[in-house]
């Protein structure tokens, strides 16, 4: 089983997000409305995948790629960015910062699932 980890804040954007992955066999998800209950959960459960908004409150989707990024036990997780901030400079820091990927909302679900498949096998 291959473990996504979901920091949303919005309930209706997490569970399409959610219903996306789970359609697809042998992936499962844990959710977070937020960047520090992510960073919570993060030593909890042995994820696999990240994916994150930028725009939540708390801990915001860039600072939680920056903690993970530059923690040895995370480091080298996959990292997903689903959000509505579509200008080039927004891509490139969010990339820059070291996402793997970078869908803009609303994302295409095949196209996500594509890319778990692509980077999770």
């Amino acid at each position: 089983m291959k473990k996504v980890l979901i920091a949303e804040d919005s309930p209706t954007m997490r569970s399409l997000i959610i219903s996306t992955i789970e359609a697809l066999d042998g992936y499962e998800t844990v959710e977070a409305a937020n960047g520090f209950e992510a960073l919570r959960l993060l030593p909890r459960e042995k994820v696999d995948l990240v994916i994150t908004d930028i725009n939540m409150p708390d801990i915001n989707g860039l600072e939680l790629i920056r903690y993970i990024r530059n923690n040895e036990n995370y480091g080298a997780i996959p990292l997903f960015i689903i959000s509505t901030e579509s200008s080039e400079k927004d891509l490139a820091k969010g990339l820059a910062l070291g996402a793997n990927e970078y869908l803009i909302k609303p994302f295409d679900p095949s196209q996500l699932q594509t890319l778990l498949k692509k980077y999770l096998g």
